[in-house]
């Protein structure tokens, strides 16, 4: 999941560029702002993959905005989105990564989160790959491996079945798993035939696609089962979660790892990919970067850093939005810092996950801040 922020100087605009990127997806927005200052400010203590920037507002040109986050985050993919076509040579020469004409479609911004999300994996393979000259293994957000003679060159694969049986083994770390198993788990409603003939076609397939692009991942059979072999390639689940204990094992917090921490994490273990032997460890996964988390929050209330506290709490209900005691800390704190707006909205999202999605009631404690939450909001909107 990508993570952005919106800015434009109309609340409609921005009302509608929110409902129209929860339609694609995949998307998580850490905050909406009418002030392009404030955003600004924002971007210097939270991390994000993307900005959508309105050109045309009072005060302060989004193009002038542009120049300002470049200062901040030279990489940072900026999304222009803009009534005016004329600011379309400028906003070029400020690199932006896409160049949106109001009003646009949700096929034509799907197609501007893609180019978001190409230019977060180019940058986690450049980054691995500075570090260690092996290709990238990333399990985290999808599965994708990277050749080590071309970085930015993702492995195509024949077939689903092909990938999904290169995921299987590499999921396995290295242990021979028996055929039967492996069928199981990738032909569970086949013919038993069938299925050996599918399996034995998939591996050849595989062997000969890594091959192709220079992948030293060699599959072993011994013993009636498969193993893959990395020879020393370390996937990015291994780095995620060596760093996950460290910091949970360490008592004195190094902030320059929760950046770290966050920008691997560019999704769920596999998501997207619909493997259901893979839930277990998607779960797993989550738990302990939750606990890791919330480990970051406490540190950063007790050092009164509140906006890096806030965004602690934002990802951890990207994670388990039905997470009822995070969802209580993260209202109670932007109450105590008067940001009585977005407390209600995370009251919102909050019952949407519990009752809408799990079709069950808020704990007692959850209503009744709830409820209080939302009488100081409509109070607010009768004072205005």
């Amino acid at each position: 999941m990508i993570r952005v922020i919106l800015i434009d100087d109309e609340a409609d605009a921005l009302n509608l560029l929110e409902i129209l990127l929860n339609q694609v997806g995949n998307v998580e927005i850490t905050g909406k702002y009418l002030n392009p200052i404030q955003a600004i400010e924002a971007l210097n203590e939270t991390m994000v993959d993307g900005v959508f920037l309105d050109i045309q507002m009072p005060g302060m040109k989004g193009t002038e905005v542009a120049r300002r986050i470049r200062s901040i985050s030279p990489e940072l993919p900026i999304i222009f989105t803009t009534a005016y076509a004329e600011y379309a040579l400028e906003a070029f020469e400020i690199d932006s990564t896409d160049y949106l004409l109001k009003p646009f479609t949700v096929g034509r911004l799907e197609n501007a989160v893609a180019r978001i999300m190409k230019n977060l994996y180019k940058q986690t393979n450049l980054e691995q790959h500075s570090a260690v000259a092996v290709p990238s293994v990333q399990a985290l957000g999808g599965f994708h491996i990277f050749s080590p003679l071309k970085p930015s060159s993702e492995v195509v694969w024949k077939t689903k079945k092909e990938r999904e049986l290169c995921a299987f083994l590499i999921h396995h770390e290295g242990k021979r798993v028996n055929a039967s198993f492996i069928i199981e788990a990738l032909w569970p409603q086949h013919d038993l035939d069938k299925a050996k003939s599918y399996l034995y076609t998939c591996l050849s397939y595989l062997r000969r696609s890594l091959t192709h692009h220079d992948i030293p991942i060699h599959i072993h059979k011994g013993n009636s089962g498969f193993s893959a072999e990395l020879n020393n390639i370390r996937t990015d689940i291994s780095l995620f979660e060596t760093l996950l204990n460290q910091i949970l094992n360490e008592e004195k917090m190094d902030e320059k790892y929760y950046n770290q921490m966050n920008k691997m994490y560019t999704g769920d273990y596999m998501h997207g990919c619909n493997f259901d032997w893979a839930i277990a460890r998607q779960l797993e996964l989550n738990s302990l970067y939750v606990r890791v988390l919330r480990k970051w929050s406490m540190y950063y209330l007790s050092q009164e850093k509140f906006s890096l506290a806030v965004d602690s709490l934002q990802r951890l209900l990207t994670i388990f939005p039905d997470s009822e005691i995070d969802g209580r800390a993260l209202i109670r704190l932007h109450l105590e810092l008067g940001n009585r707006s977005e407390a209600y909205r995370v009251c919102l999202q909050l019952e949407q996950a519990v009752r809408v999605q799990l079709g069950t009631e808020l704990e007692e404690e959850t209503m009744l801040l709830v409820r209080q939450t939302k009488e100081r909001q409509s109070a607010q909107l009768n004072e205005s």
